[in-house]
């Protein structure tokens, strides 16, 4: 039975747990007195035409010349005091790290002036100059040795630098007055997902988080804010947003690594249904609220949007959908919200059936004649029944895991953890049971290759002998558990039969974790676009190559709010093949670069012809785009002429922003480039296991 909130006993006690959350200096009091809210935006059945998209973000509007050249002047004076300070920090690494705590600040304006996003003037101005102020504030008083942000509670804004692009990206903190007293008990953490706002520049993002300590702020407890990259419901980069912002926090704070939980309303929702079952294992809970949790059957009830893309595309949806995940619940308590009347109500209702498939019963609170908010009694059960799963934590070694997943871009679930596929893109499944402390059990299907970690101190295995490990009812000798009580293992499949190896297999040319497609997944980790010095192989091949490079670039920074490292082909590194995922843009005559590897990837193009997958295509009028492990550094991807796959008409709505093309494509360049595609698809489809067509 779906729990609702009118059936809650009479008299039991029911709080929400916020807290007053005080600010740490009557000067940053008086600064956020000019912070105003910020407006909300949603998506619209309107927006399912794609020949009338709005643009996303929205145009911004005017600004006085007098405010645009006072603000420039004290973007540039901040960030040459930056750079200054960064220099002479140069043997100081502790004031080098902090540094970020400042940039978000400059790079806040910098954007905002730079792209036209002071969506209301009146009240950004002014809040800007506030963040100019408070820029400068921490840059002096780490020149002076000092950083009195990092030790205070209440609201906290801070940075990192992220990996994919070198980019600046903050995030807000309530941190709870426990910390800093002299204790160092590690803390709770909540990572909440905010929802759709089209306007949520960085400006506006800061200026929320100096000024609001959002929907839940349990006792004694860190809440991470992610901006998540904007407003991409924490997919691609918005994902490894969470990841690199949690890794940052628990760097600088006690973290309990088994008391943190995925928290989120609306498209945070969906973000939450995201997490909470593509890393199950992280967890110690998760409460969604709204959202979206899969993409065709939303996209019909809630955007009335008749929803029929190529096979694979819809292999694609995949990746996302959390009902193909719902199994990995079991690994992760789970209380869901919905308003009872709110639409987005459907994202439960179908997470439900998933799990109900899997054997297990979904705990829905629903808010009585509740649109799309929270209702108050119902967010009170929620936080009473959170706040007893957090009490006990994540156990990070349970006796039993069941896992799902169909890519090895998530591949672990605590102590399971898969190395290759039989074939991607189809359901794989693992149970994993400790029967006794000298036997293991796995049944698995669509696996090749697994470890088994676990750490020091929680091995509950004997380790006065080799356990047993049965594979599909096979018996294997696995080796012995450490005298630190940890262990590791792993096993390989060869033909029908498995066997226990010293290390997994890592194949140059095998699909595995971290380099298994499609082609957005380069840009979930460090990459560059290398640009064409030479002459292209056809004069309208060349302008498309640049048209889309230059789209790409743009698009990414609107997107994913960083700025693309961009070099010409002439300038790669060696460093450069070593550190990142290689973009590279042209034809083998203009790029020199692919010229140097045209032969090991599994294309052929010359002036005349374009051939992959057995099929040949005129290259005066096709350019092939693909993603391949790089021949001069199979550890790194090379892509070829493509950023992110999905365009200006899925910005619209977040559930349409998904990966629309798969490992390889030929596009056709005589078919228009339109919001939804960047010309006509001639081809498309996955390569193997074996990155063969």
């Amino acid at each position: 039975m779906i729990p609702q909130v009118n059936k809650l006993a009479s008299g039991e006690p029911i709080s929400d747990n916020r807290r007053n959350m005080k600010h740490t200096s009557f000067i940053l009091a008086a600064l956020l007195a000019l912070i105003q809210p910020i407006r909300c935006l949603g998506d619209e059945p309107a927006d399912n035409q794609a020949a009338k998209v709005r643009p996303v973000p929205p145009p911004g509007g005017m600004i006085s010349e007098v405010d645009r050249l006072d603000l420039q002047t004290r973007v540039k004076q901040l960030g040459d005091s930056i750079e200054r300070a960064k220099a002479s920090f140069s043997n100081k690494p502790a004031g080098l790290a902090l540094m970020p705590d400042v940039q978000i600040f400059q790079n806040a304006v910098r954007y905002a002036l730079a792209h036209d996003e002071f969506f209301n003037p009146t009240n950004e101005v002014p809040v800007a100059r506030t963040l100019l102020d408070l820029g400068l504030m921490r840059l002096m008083a780490l020149e002076s040795g000092q950083a009195p942000w990092t030790s205070a509670t209440g609201l906290v804004v801070r940075g990192y630098v992220s990996k994919i692009d070198g980019s600046v990206q903050p995030y807000g903190l309530v941190i709870p007055t426990t910390f800093g007293t002299g204790s160092q008990q590690p803390l709770r953490l909540d990572a909440w997902f905010h929802g759709r706002d089209e306007k949520l520049s960085e400006l506006n993002f800061l200026n929320g988080r100096l000024k609001s300590a959002g929907e839940f702020t349990p006792p004694n407890t860190v809440v991470l804010h992610l901006y998540g990259r904007y407003c991409n419901a924490n997919k691609f980069a918005g994902e490894i947003d969470l990841l690199e912002a949690l890794a940052d926090v628990k760097a600088r704070y006690p973290i309990d690594e088994n008391r943190i939980a995925v928290r989120g309303f609306s498209m945070g929702g969906a973000a939450c249904w995201q997490f909470a079952t593509h890393y199950a294992g992280l967890w110690a809970a998760a409460a969604p609220g709204a959202g979206f949790s899969e993409t065709a059957d939303f996209l019909k009830v809630f955007q009335k949007e008749a929803v029929n893309p190529p096979a694979y595309e819809q292999k694609l949806w995949h990746m996302y959908d959390a009902t193909d995940y719902a199994l990995n619940l079991f690994n992760c308590p789970t209380v869901a919200y919905s308003g009872e009347i709110d639409s987005q109500k459907q994202a439960a209702d179908i997470m439900a059936k998933a799990l109900a498939a899997e054997g297990m019963e979904l705990t829905h609170i629903i808010g009585p004649k509740t649109g799309h908010s929270y209702e108050k009694l119902a967010k009170a059960e929620v936080n009473r029944r959170m706040d007893s799963i957090m009490a006990k934590g994540r156990n990070p070694v349970p006796n039993e895991v069941r896992f799902t997943t169909w890519t090895l871009r998530y591949n672990e679930m605590l102590w399971v953890k898969l190395n290759g596929l039989e074939h991607h893109w189809e359901r794989a499944r693992v149970r994993a049971v400790i029967e006794d402390r000298q036997t293991v059990r796995l049944e698995l299907t669509n696996v090749t290759s697994l470890t088994l970690s676990m750490p020091a101190g929680l091995c509950p295995l004997d380790n006065g002998t080799k356990p047993t490990v049965i594979i599909n009812g096979a018996k294997l000798k696995a080796p012995a558990v450490g005298s630190d009580r940890s262990w590791v293992a792993h096993f390989e499949k060869t033909g029908s039969t498995w066997q226990n190896v010293t290390q997994p297999e890592m194949a140059s040319l095998a699909k595995r974790p971290g380099l298994q497609g499609p082609i957005d997944d380069a840009f979930m980790d460090s990459f560059l676009m290398v640009s064409p010095t030479g002459q292209p192989l056809n004069e309208q091949s060349g302008a498309w190559v640049k048209a889309e490079q230059r789209h790409a670039t743009e698009q990414w920074r609107a997107q994913f709010r960083g700025e693309a490292r961009v070099k010409t082909d002439r300038e790669i590194t060696d460093a450069d093949i070593s550190n990142h995922n290689l973009v590279l843009w042209g034809d083998p005559q203009s790029n020199q670069v692919l010229a140097r590897i045209l032969d090991r990837l599994p294309v052929k193009w010359s002036g005349k012809d374009v051939t992959i997958a057995g099929k040949t295509f005129t290259s005066t009028s096709h350019v092939p785009v693909l993603i391949y492990p790089n021949p001069l550094n199979p550890r790194r991807y090379v892509v070829l002429n493509s950023g992110f796959t999905f365009r200006e008409y899925d910005y619209l709505n977040n559930a349409r922003q998904v990966s629309k093309l798969p490992d390889y494509a030929v596009i056709d360049i005589n078919q228009p480039v339109t919001p939804r595609a960047p010309g006509g698809i001639a081809s498309a489809g996955f390569f193997n296991e074996k990155w063969q067509p």
